[in-house]
């Protein structure tokens, strides 16, 4: 679930994850593309994204894919997954289980290593080398495929990224892993600027009835 939401903030704001100062970490044609795809995230107030999440591993013989979707307001966002949900209201996160009957509390983590929609734009700027691939058709549009690979340190030696040429949006982004698994995050469906309001980002267990709160903060 950690990855799972690192990398659905990395989709739609991870975007900043990847500008490089030096033109020479990457080359100047993806570096622009992605540039273009920051400029317009930045200047959305919310947003609303449905998805599916697959993870493939054929040596393992896995093929698994889950729909999700994800509401997002600046650092907070909500999520639902494969029957669970979590909230972040930018300091705390609930991830509530309906089939234990339980909510798990955690503080959000301000490390250089937390994955959030905010440090996801000022973070990691040289960690990661940006390569274009090519242009290509792909989900009934003109998509731009661009190659990261991150510097060290990682478990995964490369993320692929397809972006709507037309509209500067990221389709979908593949995790590569070291172990052979694959992890791809498909958007079916892009709202920016929905409806939404502070208490979306906060658990109240008396909407959740007899709902067991295990704080691990």
């Amino acid at each position: 679930m950690k990855r799972l939401i690192a990398v659905m903030t990395l989709m739609i704001f991870g975007t900043g994850l990847f500008a490089q100062d030096d033109e020479d970490i990457g080359d100047k044609k993806s570096n622009e593309i992605i540039d273009r795809v920051i400029t317009k995230t930045e200047a959305y107030k919310s947003f609303k994204a449905e998805f599916i999440h697959v993870m493939k591993n054929a040596e393992a013989g896995i093929d698994e894919s889950n729909e999700g979707e994800l509401y997002v307001m600046g650092d907070k966002y909500r999520l639902k997954i494969a029957g669970q949900l979590v909230i972040c209201n930018g300091a705390t996160s609930w991830t509530y289980i309906p089939d234990a009957g339980e909510v798990q509390i955690n503080s959000v983590e301000d490390t250089d290593e937390a994955i959030t929609p905010a440090n996801l734009l000022t973070s990691y700027n040289k960690d990661y080398k940006s390569k274009f691939i090519r242009e290509s058709f792909q989900y009934g549009t003109t998509v731009n495929i661009i190659d990261l690979t991150p510097a060290e340190g990682k478990s995964y030696y490369k993320v692929r990224l397809i972006i709507d040429k037309g509209k500067e949006q990221i389709l979908e982004i593949t995790i590569f892993d070291k172990n052979g698994s694959t992890y791809s995050y498909i958007v079916n469906k892009f709202e920016p600027n929905v409806d939404v309001k502070e208490s979306d980002f906060t658990f109240n267990p008396a909407d959740y009835p007899d709902v067991d709160v295990v704080d691990m903060r």
